[in-house]
């Protein structure tokens, strides 16, 4: 997957704007475990909770964060990237 709209190369794009925490940490944490050292994932994700949590956790983990988009729509794009 080639998709430069957010200004990185994404590798992977998930959806979690159909869960709720804890749910989605784990379905992200899930994902990143699919990619390679250095790849990067747009998770699109609601705001409030999830917001606030899911980056926080992903940092904890030890990856990137690149970039946190608002959508506009009521949900944001978290660009990270995976560390080794």
């Amino acid at each position: 997957m080639d998709n430069t709209a957010s200004g990185f190369d994404i590798d992977l794009a998930v959806d979690i704007t159909d869960v709720v925490c804890p749910v989605t940490f784990v379905r992200t944490k899930v994902a990143l475990e699919d990619l390679e050292d250095g790849q990067v994932a747009s998770i699109r994700m609601n705001d409030g909770e999830p917001v606030q949590n899911v980056p926080r956790s992903v940092k904890d983990e030890g990856h990137k964060i690149l970039k946190l988009i608002d959508n506009g729509d009521g949900t944001y794009s978290l660009i990270v990237r995976k560390a080794g």
